[in-house]
């Protein structure tokens, strides 16, 4: 396994702890985390905790555009993983630009596969699409760094 998807793998696992208790203090609650991770390469652990971290600051924002762009679904009613999993996607989307969009749903998509229902790689692969598009940035390019 390639250690980005592995490092969002071990994100969308993060995440879950974090929608559950996200008012627990977040540089412990990693501690606590990857102390139980025994397989956890230092470059996934880094990559992990960028995206962590990201996720965590725009946490608001990201369960808004997910919202606006669920047709049909009250947030709160999307399951955990799902919503895990579509806060990653969507902000590797918006705020990754080394991460071009279409590799950010396809990564979100397996793991939807291997963590989610059979419903969801369908289901976060429309909500992402369509946060994709409204993204004022090539789909399947990283953007140049700034």
């Amino acid at each position: 396994m390639k250690m980005r998807t592995k490092a969002r793998l071990f994100a969308v696992q993060f995440l879950y702890q974090l929608d559950v208790d996200f008012e627990r203090d977040l540089e412990q609650s990693l501690a606590d985390f990857w102390s139980h991770q025994e397989d956890a390469s230092p470059a996934v652990i880094t990559f992990a905790n960028t995206l962590i971290r990201g996720i965590h600051s725009k946490w608001q924002e990201l369960n808004s555009l997910i919202a606006s762009h669920s047709e049909n679904w009250i947030f709160e009613r999307i399951s955990i993983v799902d919503r895990c999993i579509l806060r990653l996607g969507a902000f590797e989307i918006r705020h990754r630009d080394d991460v071009p969009p279409v590799v950010a749903i396809n990564e979100a998509v397996e793991i939807a596969k291997v963590l989610g229902s059979d419903e969801s790689p369908k289901f976060v692969n429309g909500i992402l699409d369509r946060i994709m598009r409204e993204t004022l940035r090539p789909a399947r390019t990283a953007s140049p760094a700034k």
